[in-house]
């Protein structure tokens, strides 16, 4: 009997440590990843018109690092709009320095294709200098 509850009391202990190391595992931190893809955003929809279920396993949820001029600034949501197409959210504010018409180069994740707004997504975006 003792040995089946010591059995039992380690068995427990063991998947009581495996999910909490599961479930509190580190965040990634984007701005010191390697950038998986490298590209223009006319390659990105170019990619995306072809065959839209390949390019999101292929895009989604990686660090991309894209290319493009700054159509619009939004200092309310810490983001800016790329080429008319993508919108990327800054974890900090958003620099005085950037101009609209300005081409910039950015890294950050890959979120997806919002089709309602018709622009890509992308978060914890960082400027390659």
């Amino acid at each position: 009997m003792k040995k089946k509850t010591l059995l039992f009391g380690l068995v427990l202990g063991s998947v009581a440590v495996s999910v909490y190391f599961y479930a509190y595992k580190n965040h990634r931190n984007i701005a010191t990843e390697k950038a998986d893809f490298s590209l223009t955003i006319s390659n990105l929809q170019a990619d995306f018109t072809q065959n839209d279920s390949i390019a999101n396993a292929k895009y989604l949820d990686n660090t991309i690092e894209i290319y493009g001029k700054i159509s619009n600034i939004d200092l309310e949501s810490n983001g800016i709009v790329v080429d008319d197409k993508l919108f990327a959210t800054f974890n900090s504010v958003v620099s005085n320095k950037l101009i609209v018409g300005q081409p910039i180069k950015l890294k950050g994740r890959f979120l997806g294709y919002d089709d309602l707004l018709e622009e890509f997504k992308m978060d914890q975006v960082t400027i390659i200098e």
